[in-house]
This record gives structure tokens, C-alpha cells and sequence, in this order.
């Protein structure tokens, strides 16, 4: 680890509520994982009585024009930080508002990273965890996210939370994928390492350099000896552009995990602001698990079914993944064909991205849609027809986070 890396990271916490709620203490140990450390802007009293003319908005909470205030200080420079986390109680309407107009300044008037968050009084420090290590990511890392070529003989491994993919690359190519369903994590990544490297014909000997990510990434890293352990935000990112061949420019990356969704804006493939999703299983792969099982249809077949079927042909009243499989299954028994159930399953999911990601990013084209739900036909017609954007599903876009980690991998054989 070079002396930069050593460096802890200062990160200004643009906040309101998090110390009357009793989550600082858990702000702070996520940050201190992570080498971390959250400063406060200092601000100039002045603003705090001109600060919502500033921003358009005139809020009556002096915690909330604190945080616009101390925003307009990261911008103008007058407190030095690497990156920024602005949050707010997940409660408070008026709270989120400021939060996305905060969010949308920092971005547009500054090179500063950027992440937001609403939390609850039950978030906990390995909640934010995975956030914070992106934001220090781009921060120590920048010189990895920036590379465009694999080359040498790596090897990426993604430890998923439902499935477990690898793949070996040769000098820009892939030449090798193992995918299987994560049960334990090091069984499950010694099998799809073991298909990666048997596609490859090649040694584990003959490596030069392993990434890992994903939920087993530390796990999975250790007990491979891997030289990147890193995660899954830049990687997946970074694996999403570089299948869309979107390196250079502007994106925005979905990815649709097992159990969770991200919604990352790219720029010259490091990114700028992201989300991760995770309230609620409704909004992941794993409702298309359930629904399809309820539909007695594999779930690769569940795709071409929603492809085939009308989503207005079905009333759901709730996100929630108990409550949405109710409202489909009452469908059913009112006349509803497994078509439209289907259709109405993948508008669901892509309505809730929608609604609770895309609103804290900003969304540019092209969308790069990923994951292990990227490959359920139904998802991209929805997103197409929902944003009316163009929606682009690269080869292996399910691959993303092993491509990602075998790709910066190289990084270090270049060293």
C-alpha cells in the first residue's frame, strides 16, 4: 500500500439529524474501517440568511440551510475534503429535497465524489460500509479506475450474494467463466474459479495477478491471496463500461443484483455519484426468483414470458416483495395471464429503481443495464419504456464485477 493510501481521507459530512438520532457513533466506525475521516465545513454565518436564495430553496429547518451552507463551502473551497456524504433522515420529505439539490450542486460545480444516503435510526456502520469504501476507492484508487485495457493473465472473481461468477482475461480478452449459485462462499468460489481457469486452459500458477468482490469479497480475497480486494460500486462500474465499450464520456450503470440494485453515474469510466438499493428484496433478482417459481416457469424462461405480456393488465399496490407477490397471485386468480403477471413483475422492479435510485443520480444516456437480471428480457423493455432512454445490454452483462476485477487486477502486474 503506497503512502497515499496510508493517508486517512477527509470526508465532509454534510448532514442533518444524524447526531439526534444516535447513528453518529455508527458514522464513524464505518469511517474508521475504511481509514476515513469526516470533517465539517466551516461556514460563513452570512450565508446561513442568504444560503436558500442561493439554492432556490427556502426551508424553515436551520439544519437544513446548515447543509447547504457548508455544501457552498466544499464548492468555493474554503474547507479542503477528498469527498462528500450528505444524508438525511430517511422520514423527512422536506429533508430529501435538500439532500438532492445539495447532492446535484456539489456534483455540477466541482470534481468532488460524491455520495447520498437517507438513514434510519437503525442503520449501522456495515450498512454504510460498502459506501464509504467506494468513495475512498476513488479517491486512493484513481490511477486503477482510469485504466481501459486488461492486460497480462488475470483473473476476477465476484462473490454475489446468490451467485458466484469468475472469469480469466488475457490482454484485453476474456478467455475464461465459471458461474454458479453462492452456498458457501470459498466452496462456491473455488468451483466458478476452478470452470473459469478450465475454460481458460490455463494454471492457477499462470495468474499474475486476482481481484475479488461482491458480499464474500474479504472472505474469498484472503484465501486466494488476491492483490485487489475491492468493493463492488467502481467495479462493477468499471466492468459495465468497459463490456459496453462506454469508456470514455458519460454513462449511468444499473446494476440489478440477487439481493440489491446500484445506480451508478460514470464519467470516463470512475464514478462521479451512486446509490445502492437494499430496503426491500422487491426491487432484486430475488422477486424474479419467487415469481417465476410461483408461474411453474424456469427463470430462464421467465424473461421471454414478460417479454410476450402487458403490464397494464395488472394491479399492484405495494413494492413490498411480500405484498407484490400477493397482488400478482390475486391477479392470477382474477383471470390474469402468467404473461402479464410476468410483465407487471419486471415493470415492478424497474418502477421501484426507478423511483427510489434514478432520482439520487443523474441519469445520463447511454444506460447500461447489468446484473444477473440484465438477462431477463423483460427488465430492458420495461427500463426502455419507462425512461424512454436508450438501454444497452452488453455481452456477459452479468459478468460485470469479475470483468471489473480481473480488469484493475492488471493494475498490479504492470507494477
Amino acid at each position: 500500500m503506497s503512502s497515499e493510501e496510508l493517508k486517512p481521507v477527509k470526508i465532509a459530512l454534510v448532514s442533518c439529524g444524524s447526531e439526534y438520532s444516535g447513528v453518529q457513533p455508527e458514522f464513524e466506525s464505518a469511517a474508521d474501517k475504511v481509514n476515513a475521516k469526516f470533517v465539517y465545513p466551516e461556514i460563513d454565518v452570512a450565508y446561513m440568511d442568504t444560503i436558500g436564495r442561493d439554492f432556490g430553496l427556502e426551508v424553515a429547518s436551520g439544519d437544513l440551510r446548515l447543509m447547504m451552507a457548508r455544501a457552498k463551502a466544499v464548492v468555493e473551497g474554503t474547507t479542503n475534503v477528498d469527498g462528500v456524504f450528505i444524508t438525511t433522515c430517511f422520514r423527512c420529505a422536506e429533508g430529501a429535497i435538500v439532500r438532492n439539490e445539495v447532492r446535484r450542486y456539489i456534483h455540477k460545480n466541482s470534481n468532488i465524489p460524491v455520495i447520498s444516503y437517507s438513514f434510519t435510526e437503525r442503520t449501522s456502520a456495515s450498512t454504510l460500509l460498502t459506501r464509504l469504501e467506494a468513495l475512498t476507492t476513488i479517491v486512493r484508487r484513481k490511477h486503477l479506475l482510469t485504466r481501459e485495457i486488461q492486460s497480462g493473465l488475470t483473473a476476477g472473481i465476484d462473490s454475489g450474494s446468490t451467485t458466484t461468477k469468475a472469469v480469466v482475461m488475457k490482454d484485453n480478452e476474456i478467455i475464461g467463466k465459471g458461474w454458479v449459485p453462492t452456498t458457501k462462499v470459498i466452496e462456491s468460489a473455488e468451483e466458478a474459479y476452478s470452470l473459469a481457469l478450465k475454460e481458460s486452459r490455463v494454471s492457477i500458477e499462470e495468474i499474475q495477478a486476482l481481484g475479488t468482490t461482491g458480499y464474500g469479497r474479504f472472505l474469498v480475497g484472503n484465501h486466494f491471496k488476491a492483490q485487489l480486494i475491492q468493493e463492488e460500486i467502481t467495479v462493477n462500474s468499471k466492468g459495465a463500461v468497459y463490456l459496453a465499450n462506454r469508456q470514455k464520456g458519460s454513462a449511468t450503470v444499473i446494476d440489478i443484483g440477487g439481493m440489491d440494485n446500484k445506480a451508478i453515474s460514470v464519467e470516463d469510466g470512475i464514478p462521479g455519484m451512486f446509490t445502492m438499493g437494499g430496503i426491500c428484496a422487491g426491487a432484486s433478482g430475488r422477486f424474479f426468483e419467487m415469481i417465476s417459481k410461483r408461474l411453474g416457469v424456469d427463470i430462464t424462461d421467465f424473461g421471454a414470458m414478460a417479454v410476450k405480456g402487458m403490464q397494464e393488465n395488472v394491479f399492484m399496490n405495494s413494492y413490498c416483495i411480500v405484498f407484490g407477490i400477493q397482488s400478482l397471485v390475486n391477479s392470477l386468480a382474477k383471470g390474469a395471464t402468467p404473461e402479464d403477471v410476468a410483465a407487471a413483475a419486471c415493470y415492478s422492479v424497474v418502477e421501484q429503481i426507478y423511483e427510489q435510485q434514478l432520482q439520487e443520480v443523474d441519469v445520463r444516456e447511454p444506460l447500461i443495464l447489468v446484473g444477473g437480471s440484465s438477462l431477463i428480457e423483460g427488465v430492458p423493455k420495461a427500463l426502455t419504456n419507462l425512461l424512454k432512454l436508450n438501454v444497452i445490454v452488453p455481452k456477459n452483462s452479468h459478468l460485470i464485477g469479475a470483468v471489473g476485477a480481473a480488469l484493475l487486477a492488471s493494475g498490479f502486474v504492470d507494477e
